[in-house]
């Protein structure tokens, strides 16, 4: 176990509300409020765990609690993942679309600025921030785009799984991707072309991806040949490259990297 494994285990601090954002029991998400003068800029927090149930938002928590002392609501979103009904493809990002959109319910307590909106994800919630960021590309006839997509100010993509046929031909955590999408890029591509960002390029929003050199969980190449395609596309993409770093220093708030993150999300909103 690394050093910043620890987050895996550990109960995250401070006082959290879980508000429910649809009917399914997994249908919810984390708010923390920090202090000070209101509105608030916003950041949705998305986890990872390879879209697999066995893996909740709770190791998130420390992220979060950590960003909202910085002064940000975080709104860390749960939704139905691999192994749940309902879960995996299309109901996953369904349900990251209406956590998503939720924020202009949540916004009606005037705390939060949704014009100061950033969403962030690690891993496979680096996937999903990244869709998520994208979906007002998806065509007005999609049901995933909504009618009211909310258009973040940038997306800051931790360690992300941002090529979904690259992953599925790295065969990352045991076949993860074709447990997701159903498949393989032959079998469904277009389930591919729906839910991958490479597929999405040009996102048209602002992206930092911060990747670890050490990382062996995803390769920190996925990143770097996702921020050069999107540079050649025309996006506004930069990588933070993390020496000597793995897959969760990114999502560790004691770790020396941590302060790199937090410049991130400051530099999108």
């Amino acid at each position: 176990m690394s050093s910043s494994e620890w987050i895996l285990e550990a109960a995250p601090p401070g006082s959290v509300v879980r508000v429910p954002y649809g009917p399914g029991a997994h249908h919810f998400g984390e708010l923390r409020l920090p202090s000070g003068p209101r509105p608030h800029p916003v950041v949705v927090a998305i986890h990872g765990g390879f879209w697999r149930a066995k893996y909740d938002l709770v190791h998130l928590g420390h992220l979060c609690a950590a960003l909202t002392a910085e002064g940000f609501i975080t709104w860390s979103l749960e939704f139905r993942r691999i192994g749940h009904d309902g879960g995996a493809f299309p109901g996953t990002l369904e349900d990251v679309a209406r956590g998503v959109d939720f924020l202009h319910e949540l916004a009606r307590s005037g705390d939060l600025d949704l014009s100061r909106v950033v969403f962030l994800g690690h891993s496979a919630g680096g996937q999903l921030a990244l869709w998520a960021g994208a979906r007002h590309r998806l065509p007005a006839t999609d049901p995933l785009r909504g009618t009211a997509p909310i258009r973040p100010r940038g997306v800051v993509a931790l360690a992300a799984v941002s090529d979904l046929a690259r992953a599925h031909a790295l065969g990352l955590s045991d076949g993860a991707v074709e447990s997701f999408l159903g498949g393989s890029p032959e079998k469904v591509p277009e389930r591919y072309r729906a839910a991958s960002p490479s597929e999405l390029q040009p996102l048209g929003v602002p992206q930092v991806l911060i990747h670890g050199t050490d990382d062996d969980t995803v390769p920190v190449a996925m990143s770097e040949e996702f921020t050069e395609r999107g540079r050649s596309l025309g996006d506004d993409v930069r990588q933070i490259t993390l020496a000597g770093a793995g897959h969760f220093e990114a999502v560790d708030p004691r770790s020396a990297e941590w302060p790199l993150v937090v410049q991130a999300v400051r530099s999108l909103v």
